[in-house]
């Protein structure tokens, strides 16, 4: 067992994260390694000032530009939309890995004979169309119907059976407008020797530990207890989950982790070993390097275990009655050096191409400085710049 100290443990996490000192990762090559490194990055189509993934990977990430997650998707397809932490973006070479989602789909299609009766007939239309949304072509009929991967659907059947054929594997998103998705058949754009190859995980605890591994990974830190890390890892209860720890620790693929002031362990990834003994042997001096995090980022996804490692408490209050609300709808988490120093709301005017940062709210114990406020202008400039806004505007 390690035993680190709360300051520590938070400098682990963002070393990992690449989020202390000098950045780890640049440019889209960079965006693709830190994908890669975290299994996968949560998708969320609200556009406030960056969506969700886009956030994510402009705080790590030297001269992100949002065209690069773009490309990687969708002309390099190193990387493919689907269901993992909620709604995700994932690498391709993990396509084999959520067979079972897709042959799931396919049983429940079975349930669906609207649906299944109209599948060749869309085949057909895409292979003659190239891709399509659901309002570009018109299928008679409705229904009522829940697809495999989490997500409701009903009404307009033509919706209904591209959201199955993508449920299924038939169909990949080829790219989106705003939030509207545009499919295409997989097999147009997945390789063959991925596209048909066989599950690596076709027993379901395996399955279990493989993904619980990699929200250890995305994360850096986690503990064997209930987390928002784990949400949508299907057969999860408790008992399957201190069983995969348990298995995880004997094949030490995990590294037991005492912090100061937890009453839990937690636990690291053995490939992370290095970064562990780089901050016990040193420090990690503080470069006062401010980010903005975005509210689904994957260091954010156990804000329990953010709260007792770095005194942080966040809310993301989008869906909170605005009456209700203590800051705003939406509100990023603001970083400097090893501490979470406040939160801030900005807006992404596109038209008049300026950021308005309407407020900036300081944990009680941060001392304002000209250095640390000099930093924190870089960070908002940079921001702007990350959403091609010419002009911040603070209020």
């Amino acid at each position: 067992m390690i035993v680190l100290t709360k300051r520590q443990a938070r400098q682990f996490m963002l070393l990992k994260h690449g989020l202390l000192g000098t950045h780890r990762f640049t440019g889209k090559q960079g965006a693709l390694d830190f994908i890669r490194q975290a299994g996968c990055i949560q998708f969320d189509p609200i556009d406030i000032c960056g969506k969700n993934p886009e956030i994510t990977l402009q705080s790590r990430v030297k001269n992100f530009a949002k065209g690069m997650l773009r490309e990687l998707l969708y002309e390099d397809r190193a990387l493919f939309d689907y269901p993992d932490k909620q709604l995700s973006i994932i690498p391709i070479e993990y396509w084999m890995n959520f067979e079972r989602l897709r042959a799931e789909a396919r049983v429940m299609l079975k349930r669906h004979p609207e649906i299944e009766e109209h599948i060749e007939i869309v085949r057909k239309y895409i292979e003659a169309n190239g891709a399509v949304n659901s309002d570009d072509f018109t299928l008679e009929g409705k229904t009522s119907w829940w697809s495999a991967i989490n997500w409701s659907s009903g009404g307009k059947l033509s919706r209904s059976v591209l959201e199955q054929m993508y449920s299924s594997g038939d169909l990949i998103i080829h790219h989106k407008k705003g939030a509207r998705r545009y499919y295409d058949l997989a097999e147009k754009h997945i390789p063959s020797d991925i596209l048909h190859a066989p599950d690596p995980l076709p027993d379901d605890f395996d399955y279990v530990k493989w993904l619980v591994l990699r929200r250890i990974g995305a994360v850096g830190l986690l503990w064997n207890r209930s987390s928002g890390a784990f949400i949508n890892i299907w057969y999860l209860t408790s008992d399957i989950r201190k069983k995969v720890f348990d298995t995880l620790i004997s094949e030490e693929e995990v590294i037991t982790i005492s912090v100061e002031g937890l009453k839990d362990k937690a636990y690291c990834r053995k490939e992370d070993i290095a970064l562990i003994e780089e901050v016990l042997e040193e420090p990690q001096p503080d470069t006062t390097r401010c980010e903005l995090i975005a509210p689904l980022d994957p260091i954010m996804w156990d804000r329990k275990l953010i709260k007792a490692i770095f005194d942080y408490e966040y809310t993301w209050e989008i869906y909170t009655p605005a009456i209700k609300r203590r800051y705003g709808a939406y509100v990023l988490p603001l970083l400097s050096g090893d501490r979470f120093i406040g939160r801030v709301e900005a807006i992404c005017k596109r038209e008049s191409t300026t950021l308005e940062v309407k407020n900036i709210w300081y944990e009680d114990d941060v001392k304002r400085t000209k250095k640390l406020d000099s930093s924190i202008d870089d960070c908002i400039k940079r921001f702007a710049l990350f959403n091609n806004c010419s002009t911040v505007q603070r209020n």
